[in-house]
């Protein structure tokens, strides 16, 4: 048996001058949940559709369950997809259109599909043309997890979805994972992958910078402070976690929080802080503050 859902060997894509993947090697064990995170233009459409066989790489090879992922026949009896953009068929009610999708994919299993319908809160009597983005979303994702397909392939899966349906997405995903199943999940968002993956590739200019477990990705956080004072301003030198102090105003000052908030707050406690902000930088501001550079 192979042990690995997906594997890639100097996969590379030029399209004209813009080299969009370079040199990727990846190996996604099966039965992972692996995150593709990076800034938006890193690559990891590319890298997909390069895994789906509707692209072709410029050199190096990708393959699904050790079978090269140019044979698209092959490898998509054995795998489920959710684009970030879905598209429905508008005629067809959300009933017919899982329907079809269950009649032409790699199998359904139709309990576990009305279930996920119910969580999903899928109203399946409109046409496709009715349904919001959300729920074009949601029919793509109750379709996929309800296929039990060996490999999940998910690309900006939660884009359109409230916080209560992440909420319900993610539960599928460890259900997945608790089947066997090898999700492979696209996204940017932080917040999201650590929720939900084992490992994580983070990948920038097309080129792979890291592979990590999930734990080690609370590295990259960082939260925003700015403060203002009233007579003497905090005395931040002692405090580690407490990162790019810089003055902003003659009552001001901002600086970045990389650790437990703690011994900033107390050392701001003994300050006299007239007002508070914090805010949680995008991953895009995080990747340029980490790997420096803009991205591509």
């Amino acid at each position: 048996m192979v042990s690995n859902a997906v594997s890639t060997q100097s996969l590379s894509k030029r399209y004209g001058r813009v080299l969009a993947l370079d040199g990727l090697d990846l190996s996604v064990p099966r039965g992972e949940v692996f995150g593709f995170l990076g800034p938006n233009g890193a690559g990891k459409s590319t890298t997909i559709r390069l895994l789906l066989g509707l692209a072709r790489p410029t050199s190096g090879r990708a393959s699904v369950f050790g079978d090269d992922a140019r044979d698209v026949a092959l490898t998509h009896r054995r795998l489920a997809y959710v684009p970030a953009d879905v598209a429905l068929w508008s005629q067809l009610t959300g009933a017919e259109i899982l329907e079809l999708l269950a009649r032409t994919g790699p199998g359904t299993d139709r309990p576990y599909r009305d279930e996920l319908v119910r969580r999903f809160e899928l109203d399946l009597s409109k046409p496709g043309r009715a349904y919001s983005t959300g729920n074009r979303q949601k029919v793509a994702l109750v379709a996929a997890f309800a296929t039990r397909a060996p490999l999940l392939v998910l690309d900006e899966p939660t884009s359109g979805l409230d916080p209560l349906m992440e909420r319900a997405f993610r539960h599928a995903v460890h259900e997945a994972r608790d089947h066997g199943q090898t999700v492979f999940l696209s996204s940017h968002q932080l917040a999201e992958v650590e929720a939900v993956c084992d490992r994580v590739a983070i990948l920038r200019a097309g080129r792979l910078v890291d592979v990590a477990a999930v734990t080690e990705l609370r590295r990259l956080h960082r939260t925003e402070v700015t403060v203002s004072f009233a007579g003497t301003p905090p005395d931040l030198s002692r405090v580690p976690a407490a990162e790019a102090v810089e003055v902003t105003g003659p009552a001001s000052l901002r600086f970045t929080l990389t650790g437990p908030p703690g011994p900033a707050l107390e050392a701001l406690a003994a300050a006299d802080v007239t007002s508070l902000a914090v805010r949680e930088p995008s991953l895009e501001e995080i990747f340029l503050g980490y790997y420096g550079g803009t991205p591509q």
